[in-house]
């Protein structure tokens, strides 16, 4: 058992039109448990680390794009339980790239690949590795099996029921973990997907492969806002809003996008009244120092 202990408190929130409407609405507070294994990727990457230890493996080996959460906290994971740590960056190098940067301090090596060779991961990993018989191949974002079960401890976690329980998408192991705890304990919960990808109908594919007994997530696909890491002002005037309302900070690729969706969903009377939703924030908030040049302040 790897000795990291979660801390991630329930906060509950409100804006004006939540309380008008008399909504409540809960924050999972997943950007706490670290800074930099942040929210939901320490819980995905639980299991693989232990997995890994299990079977005498001293190297991560992982892929992600140039402002990847996934990336700066398994550089941090491996650099805390002493890993060495590579990654598949899409993309050229990049100089001034201040969450790479951070990557490589922790001890990450970084090696670039261009993005019709990066489709196919498996081959690049062979590629490099397949002779390194130390390596343990970790997907993309924490994808699959170990990523969903650590993501399933969240709801043991909670201190009280909830109707709704959102959280947003970019591979879905988050969406299927929190799935699958629910169904286990027979919770009568709706669990809510919001993909932050174009076309995000194919994340209840995704939660199939992985629990094919399970009923499909509603997903909520209209709030994408043109696609993966893409803002509109719209958006980005929302996400200022909340946090200089609440003083928690999000960022607009994940949790922005989720929390839009909420209050949208709000506002067009989607909940009964008196409905309590949680709401998980899935941390990510380097993610931030890639897009702050869009915001606007006034």
């Amino acid at each position: 058992m790897l000795p990291f202990k979660i801390h991630s408190p329930e906060t509950e929130i409100t804006l004006p039109l939540w309380e008008k409407k008399h909504i409540k609405v809960t924050l999972k507070r997943d950007d706490l448990i670290h800074p930099f294994i942040s929210g939901n990727k320490w819980r995905k990457l639980k299991y693989n680390l232990q997995e890994a230890l299990q079977l005498q493996k001293n190297h991560l080996v992982t892929f992600g794009g140039a402002w990847s959460n996934h990336l700066l906290a398994t550089a941090c994971a491996g650099a805390t339980f002493r890993f060495k740590t590579t990654a598949f960056v899409r993309g050229d190098e990049q100089a001034n790239n201040p969450v790479l940067t951070m990557c490589q301090l922790f001890g990450m090596r970084l090696i670039y690949v261009d993005r019709d060779s990066y489709r196919d991961k498996e081959q690049l990993y062979r590629m490099h590795f397949d002779q390194d018989p130390t390596t343990f191949y970790i997907h993309e974002g924490g994808y699959g099996l170990l990523g969903a079960k650590g993501c399933a401890e969240l709801v043991d976690e909670l201190q009280q029921d909830y109707q709704h329980i959102f959280t947003a998408c970019g591979t879905g192991t988050t969406l299927a973990g929190i799935a699958n705890a629910i169904d286990k304990k027979d919770l009568f919960t709706q669990i809510h997907g919001v993909p932050v990808l174009k076309n995000g109908g194919f994340i209840n594919d995704e939660v199939a492969q992985l629990y094919p007994q399970l009923p499909s997530p509603i997903l909520h696909l209209d709030y994408h806002f043109g696609g993966y890491a893409k803002t509109t002002p719209d958006l980005l005037a929302f996400t200022q809003h909340f946090m200089s309302s609440t003083g928690i900070m999000i960022e607009p690729t994940y949790t922005g996008k989720l929390l839009y969706a909420v209050d949208d969903l709000i506002r067009k009377d989607y909940f009964t009244p008196a409905d309590q939703l949680l709401i998980v924030h899935t941390g990510g908030l380097t993610g931030l120092l890639g897009m702050y040049q869009r915001f606007v302040f006034n």
